[in-house]
């Protein structure tokens, strides 16, 4: 990923973006152990847009459901921290079809 960032003429955004995607992957790996994950990195409109999906099972339990979005937030805090420190923007949310499983994007300004 460094080497793409600084071919792209990004050098400034290897150390955000690298903590940002040690954080998801390294998340991701601990809710879905065994499974695969997607990793997108794309830079449009002056940011860097990362996205990440796991195959983390929906809920189908309300309850079961609204605690794992807290439990993913709260382990999520160290990426909260880097992506509000550069002026980014994060979230999560279930992956639409035909994925399956969470997306998590981050957006941070170039």
């Amino acid at each position: 990923m460094a080497s793409a960032l600084r071919v792209y003429g990004l050098p400034s955004q290897i150390w955000p973006a690298t903590h940002v995607v040690t954080e998801l992957i390294a998340h991701s790996a601990a809710l879905t152990p065994g499974r695969e994950l997607y990793l997108s990195l794309r830079h449009r409109d002056d940011a860097l847009r990362l996205v990440l999906w796991d195959q983390h099972p929906s809920h189908p339990d309300p309850r079961t459901h609204a605690l794992c979005e807290v439990r993913r937030r709260r382990t999520l805090w160290f990426l909260a921290v880097v992506v509000d420190d550069w002026g980014g923007e994060w979230g999560s949310r279930e992956a639409r079809e035909p994925h399956q499983g969470v997306k998590s994007w981050v957006v941070l300004p170039v």
